[in-house]
């Protein structure tokens, strides 16, 4: 008889739960497996992680190792040492790790440290920009993992180029599609009164556009400006928000632009379906966008999902003052019908929960 596989996963923040969702989905419903989820704590706050994995139907974790905030070397510091015990202790036969958060490295770097296989969800993406900790975050976990799994074909493209064994990558599409396409028909709106008509949704929280106070007074006055085309709703993340608080930033009279808590999953979904126009800086919601069809407007100088631009919903804008020109152009346009990516069809989590399976097994054959 065969022996039980057992999986661990890390997730560390709002991205991950999505793109892992799916994925334990589907290695529940095979034979053999055997699983444990672990949560380093890297998003903390009750909008920013328990609600996601109650919407998305995620088990509670096994193991919770609240890391919580802290610069960029505290946080893989924490992930690093919390998470060695729980390998030695558990032994797993591959770790999976998804996205580009410093838990995502910093787990990767733990696994194979002990001589543990790593798979990555959501391999090969390159912005191109290193000053970008996620850009360092995506390039050091595919360097160390052995399974890759690519959500574009630019992933499979990129890395090849940087001298990735063919071997080692499996084009599955994208995971957090899978979540979107299962939940959409739950998604339902918040509560918001002066949401009766056609509004631009927002959501920043990159440290480029946050981190400087000058900048970020820029892209305020920016909103604001939108917000004369149509209301402005910016569910706001906790670190913009202090950033904001610091600043003094006061919303503009007229309630226009209007800040809120940030949502669960299922709400901050049916927000982006209906949204005229979305100006973000998150990578997970340019590829929502492109499903939905929403034109977006990315906060950016460069992107890692390069497939959102040439899908034609998706616009990079370099300079805070474009904004509103490029908001007025968006809004007067005719929404174009979605033309997902190939395999961005709500089965990825299925060809990854294969995937891994057939390579463990192939493995134990040799």
């Amino acid at each position: 008889m065969e022996s039980m596989k057992h999986i661990l996963h890390v997730v560390g923040a709002r991205p991950n739960f999505i793109k892992a969702a799916p994925v334990l989905r589907a290695l529940a419903a095979r034979k053999g497996v055997r699983q444990t989820l672990v949560h380093t704590g890297q998003h903390y706050d009750v909008n920013m992680s328990d609600v996601f994995f109650r919407q998305l139907g995620m088990p509670k974790p096994d193991v919770s190792l609240g890391v919580g905030s802290g610069t960029h070397a505290a946080q893989t510091a924490q992930v690093l040492l919390g998470l060695e015990p729980v390998l030695l202790e558990r032994k797993p036969d591959i770790v999976v790790v998804y996205g580009d958060v410093n838990s995502t490295m910093a787990a990767a770097l733990a696994a194979v440290k002990l001589h543990i296989p790593v798979a990555h969800v959501e391999a090969g993406l390159r912005s191109g920009d290193r000053d970008m900790p996620e850009e360092i975050n995506r390039i050091i976990t595919d360097a160390i993992s052995d399974l890759l799994f690519t959500p574009s074909k630019d992933g499979d493209a990129n890395l090849r180029k940087e001298g990735v064994s063919s071997k080692k990558i499996r084009f599955v599409g994208n995971a957090m599609i899978d979540t979107l396409i299962r939940l959409l028909p739950a998604a339902k709106r918040p509560d918001e009164p002066r949401l009766d008509g056609r509004y631009v949704l927002v959501t920043v929280h990159r440290p480029a556009n946050t981190d400087d106070p000058r900048g970020l007074s820029n892209l305020m006055r920016a909103l604001a400006a939108i917000s004369k085309l149509a209301p402005v709703l910016f569910p706001i993340h906790p670190r913009t928000r202090a950033r904001l608080d610091a600043a003094g930033f006061k919303a503009p009279a007229g309630g226009r632009l209007l800040l809120i808590e940030p949502l669960g999953y299922l709400e901050f979904l049916a927000l982006q379906r209906d949204a005229a126009l979305v100006v973000t800086d998150s990578g997970g919601i340019q590829e929502e966008t492109t499903f939905l069809g929403v034109p977006c407007l990315t906060v950016r100088t460069t992107t890692e999902r390069p497939v959102t631009v040439t899908a034609g919903t998706n616009k990079l804008v370099r300079e805070y003052a474009s904004l509103p020109r490029e908001a007025a152009a968006a809004l007067k346009r005719a929404r174009k019908p979605a033309k997902p990516p190939k395999l961005w069809d709500g089965r990825a989590g299925g060809r990854v929960a294969d995937g891994l399976l057939a390579w463990l097994a192939q493995r134990r054959a040799a």
